[in-house]
């Protein structure tokens, strides 16, 4: 652990200033967890953004229409129904900004990225707007006010979001919080040097406490206080806001206990970083596990976003399967007419953490093609552990047409409906290939779940090497968002039509 927090350790402590730091770099977080806001406030003031702009679009939009005044408007317009229509937008907009990415804690910090995302969320939002309109028999809701509203709610909620982050850097710089340390070792120099950004709390870090101070904080100035076992007292009689701790849990794990434990008798808030162990790829975080909270790390996402990606996956999947209902009956009866062979081909491939599935496709080589394939083996112009000929020998007439326009990829809608599949994600790929990875981190393109579409098919498909495919396969897993996947969607039919890579 000691050598992990010398790695982790900054080589110059960036902006320190006497005793008076403040926070970032790893330790940000954990500042920014007790300073931020909880999503539950934004939400609640954006639903009620979302209420009173509606409501004065309608208002303004209806002014002449009022002969009795505001009061006589609201008197009659409010039905029960309208009550509902608006609560019902009022849970919308905020699940809108939520899907977007808008509630992110790094977006809520700092703003980049807001623009693009809150556009789009104001554009679907004018179109459910649509709804007061619609279901309006006096035609105090037009649909010119849904446009309205849409045009305004984006700079809307721009000024609000701008407005609370000028209020809270405000608050933020007139905030000092006095601070000890426990311990004085690597983790806590780290600690103390990760206490430098612009726009954090301040910290008046009051010295440290340690049974035996090492090399570390005493290099720094700071001053010793006593030790572990004699922290409960100094707290009864120093101003201290929080204790963070620092010391190696794998040595030092009774002394943490103690000063949890003496940190709660008093009072006073006891910290410990979250990264207590090196990561590259992965982020911890929180969760809770019936009685108890662990600390997840996982190099994949696991939140509520991948509800939203479900209930997107299984209603395209369910539409998509409905309207392509006559498309699917063309194509089965051009392949039982045009060759000999089953409609569907079914294989063996690699899901969901290496979790395996018959995979459907429609078929688009003779019968008998998995067990010519091994005579093929010598004629493979891909790199890497994949198999693919260009001008495969297999392939029927039919076939080629099917593979050029991806429409032998359809069956695997139902694929999407029952779980084993998304819409979006990395390609299902054949245990023959999967075998010969020879890499443990190739398998990483396994932990999220397999789509119809994604990078690589958007990408360039079969001109795209081997290498090239798992790195656009691992980007997408380490920067999903429910927006990549949208502008992947939106992609796909143009890469579909062009045909561009496939075999």
């Amino acid at each position: 652990m000691a050598e992990a927090a010398r790695e982790l350790v900054p080589a110059e402590p960036a902006g320190v200033e006497g005793h008076s730091i403040r926070v970032s770099g790893p330790l940000r977080a954990l500042d920014h967890a007790a300073a931020e806001p909880v999503h539950s406030g934004w939400q609640l003031a954006d639903a009620f953004l979302g209420v009173v702009l509606l409501l004065g679009v309608l208002i303004a939009g209806n002014i002449d229409r009022m002969p009795q005044g505001l009061d006589g408007f609201l008197a009659v317009r409010l039905s029960v129904k309208n009550v509902i229509l608006l609560a019902s937008f009022g849970l919308s907009w905020p699940a809108l900004l939520w899907i977007c990415g808008l509630y992110d804690p790094d977006r809520l910090r700092s703003g980049r990225g807001e623009l693009p995302r809150i556009l789009l969320a104001s554009a679907v939002a004018g179109v459910l707007a649509l709804v007061f309109p619609l279901t309006s028999r006096s035609g105090a809701a037009r649909p010119v006010h849904a446009l309205l509203f849409a045009v305004l709610v984006a700079p809307a909620a721009l000024g609000v979001r701008s407005c609370v982050r000028a209020a809270r850097d405000s608050r933020r710089r007139s905030q000092v919080r006095r601070t000890l340390i426990v311990g004085s070792g690597p983790i806590a120099a780290w600690v103390y040097r990760g206490f430098s950004a612009p726009n954090g709390v301040r910290h008046e870090v009051v010295g440290f406490v340690d049974t035996e101070p090492r090399e570390g904080l005493p290099e720094l100035g700071l001053t010793h206080l006593g030790t572990v076992s004699q922290l409960e007292r100094l707290l009864m009689h120093e101003v201290v806001d929080e204790v963070f701790i620092a010391l190696p849990v794998k040595s030092r794990y009774d002394e943490i206990q103690q000063t949890i434990e003496a940190c709660e008798r008093v009072g006073v808030p006891a910290i410990y970083p979250a990264p207590l162990f090196r990561t590259r790829l992965s982020q911890p975080r929180l969760e809770r596990r019936a009685d108890t909270s662990v600390m997840a790390i996982a190099v994949a996402p696991h939140d509520l976003r991948l509800v939203v990606k479900r209930a997107m996956d299984v209603a395209g999947s369910m539409v998509l399967l409905v309207a392509l209902a006559p498309l699917f009956a063309a194509i089965a009866l051009a392949i039982k007419l045009s060759s000999r062979g089953p409609v569907l081909f079914r294989q063996e491939r690699y899901g969901y953490m290496k979790r395996r599935f018959r995979m459907l496709k429609f078929r688009t080589m003779v019968e008998n093609a998995e067990g010519l394939q091994l005579e093929l083996e010598v004629r493979n112009e891909a790199s890497g552990p994949v198999f693919k000929i260009r001008d495969d020998p297999r392939m029927t007439r039919l076939g080629r047409f099917l593979r050029r326009s991806s429409l032998d990829e359809l069956p695997q809608l139902w694929h999407v409906v029952t779980g084993e599949m998304s819409l979006v994600g990395p390609r299902p790929l054949p245990v023959r290939d999967v075998v010969r990875f020879s890499e443990p981190w190739l398998m990483r393109r396994f932990s999220m779940r397999p789509g119809l579409t994604c990078l690589w098919q958007v990408g360039g498909r079969s001109s795209v090497g081997f290498d090239q495919w798992i790195a656009m396969d691992l980007e997408y897993i380490d920067h999903w968002s429910l927006w990549v996947d949208m502008a992947i969607l939106a992609r796909t039919p143009l890469a579909v039509v062009r045909g561009r890579g496939a075999a």
